[in-house]
């Protein structure tokens, strides 16, 4: 007997969210995070368009917007100052600024009370596997069992070394200075040298932050050799001047940090019966603030097929569609971001490319193309149905009742068909069958998908049978 259906590796946005969307379908999950405590270091700065819906889907949404800022979601792609696109596909065409620590917080907050288990600084060292679950050891001895394991932990990930996983593509080549401090220079006399210098150095900068700090970015060529290496506040003063002329009187860092460009993802995401999702599968250069987004898709993605196999209702193949489908996606963002940093290059030869870019983004359908590609609303999956709409998410439409996401907290699929003439099929207890429509929909019958994607449009009970046992199994008895 396993102590736990799933253990969950690594507590960051990907593992916390996983948990919960575990948890909706009563399965018993255990998280393990080796760091004793949450992280202070501010990588991430918000949640896009998609991410913010998935919370809407949850009804996490209102904790989300309490404590964030709503920004404009244009000039993220390669930082080119352009205007977000008219007519964005869906209710949230905004980027919500909120720092990973709050972030991390309310997932969190959210997995526990869902009926998560917690364990922090608890590192895992070993793992192992057979055909009826795996087996973790923790770096005290102590051995945890369960049916299956999610390393979500993060690039340097340790399950995915213990799976010897391979993990190809493209070391770090320039590495960035992070840190967050305050500053004595004259705020007005500070964004002025700012500007100047950006004019040819995407990679640096100061933001205001709240209390008198500042978010510092700037390159850390040269600092040091080995990357393990915790920067210092020297550190970063000698790279300001370097590139500024000034260190802007820096100084009472809250915390300091680096990170590379360093593009990788997993040759494969799941071997027996552990899997990987959000860093531990893929990595890339934070450029358009993607990759805790990026996680957090994979664990929606993940989560009810994950549930569905623990819980014996999985029809063949579902588990492995998290592969299938969650590959393609990170495999996008990775050449996205690839293409953003030779944008940002200082370069004659990439700049006349920038400049070149940022004339296609004047028209709309170039700067809504790269804004889905950016906040993961343009996802489609392959399902091998050629209507439009067919692997796409779900908008949040108005229905006769009210909102469809409000519908959808609970994580089961939706069957949504305004003629009330077809049937679940003796699926009740996985799916809603739900007597409404929208006009906003071109379609006259949905089913939906517990990660918000349709799976079929139509009008007949014949062609709905087929996606209805492919996503969701048998009827039940």
């Amino acid at each position: 007997m396993s102590d736990f259906d799933v253990t969950i590796v690594g507590g960051g946005p990907t593992g916390m969210m996983l948990a919960a969307e575990l948890r909706l379908h009563g399965v018993r999950v255990v998280v393990l995070e080796r760091e004793a405590g949450p992280t202070e270091v501010v990588r991430a700065l918000g949640l896009h368009a998609r991410s913010i819906e998935i919370m809407d889907q949850r009804g996490l949404l209102d904790r989300f917007l309490a404590l964030g800022e709503r920004y404009p979601a244009g000039g993220f792609f390669a930082a080119i100052p352009a205007p977000a696109p008219p007519k964005l596909d869906g209710a949230h065409g905004y980027v919500l600024g909120l720092p990973q620590p709050e972030i991390d917080r309310l997932l969190a907050e959210h997995a526990a009370e869902a009926g998560a288990e917690i364990r922090r600084g608890r590192e895992v060292v070993g793992l192992e596997q057979d055909a009826e679950g795996a087996t973790v050891v923790l770096a005290d001895g102590e051995r945890v069992r369960s049916r299956y394991v999610v390393g979500c932990d993060g690039g340097r990930s340790t399950v995915r070394k213990l799976l010897g996983i391979g993990f190809p593509g493209e070391p770090t080549r320039l590495e960035t200075l992070l840190g967050e401090m305050k500053a004595t220079e004259e705020p007005a006399r500070l964004a002025e040298i700012v500007a100047e210098v950006r004019k040819t150095q995407l990679r640096f900068g100061l933001g205001p932050y709240g209390t008198g700090y500042y978010r510092v970015v700037v390159p850390a060529d040269g600092v040091s050799e080995d990357r393990a290496a915790r920067p210092t506040l020297e550190d970063f003063k000698r790279q300001l001047r370097k590139y500024a002329g000034t260190d802007f009187g820096v100084h009472s860092p809250r915390w300091l940090s680096r990170f590379g460009d360093a593009t990788r993802q997993a040759e494969r995401y799941r071997a027996g019966r552990v899997l990987l999702a959000g860093d531990a599968a893929h990595v890339h250069p934070p450029v358009g603030g993607q990759g805790l987004n990026l996680g957090v898709h994979d664990a929606f993605n993940l989560g009810w097929k994950l549930a569905a196999e623990v819980g014996g209702r999985a029809p063949d193949g579902l588990l492995d569609s998290y592969e299938a489908e969650r590959h393609p996606a990170a495999a996008d963002v990775l050449d996205n971001t690839r293409a953003q940093l030779q944008l940002m290059d200082p370069a004659p030869g990439p700049q006349s490319v920038r400049r070149l870019v940022g004339e296609l983004m004047r028209f709309e359908d170039v700067s809504r193309h790269l804004a889905e590609k950016i906040t993961g609303t343009g996802v489609r999956y392959d399902l091998g149905d050629d209507h439009p709409l067919v692997g796409r998410r779900v908008p949040d439409v108005q229905l006769k009742r009210g909102r469809l996401y409000g519908l959808m907290h609970a994580g089961r699929g939706l069957l949504l068909d305004p003629s009330g003439g077809l049937s679940a099929g003796g699926r009740s207890d996985r799916v809603d069958h739900v007597v409404d429509g929208s006009d906003e929909l071109d379609a006259p019958a949905v089913l939906i998908r517990p990660d918000g994607h349709i799976a079929w449009v139509g009008d007949d009970q014949a062609s709905l049978n087929g996606p209805l046992a492919r996503w969701f199994g048998a009827p039940a008895a």
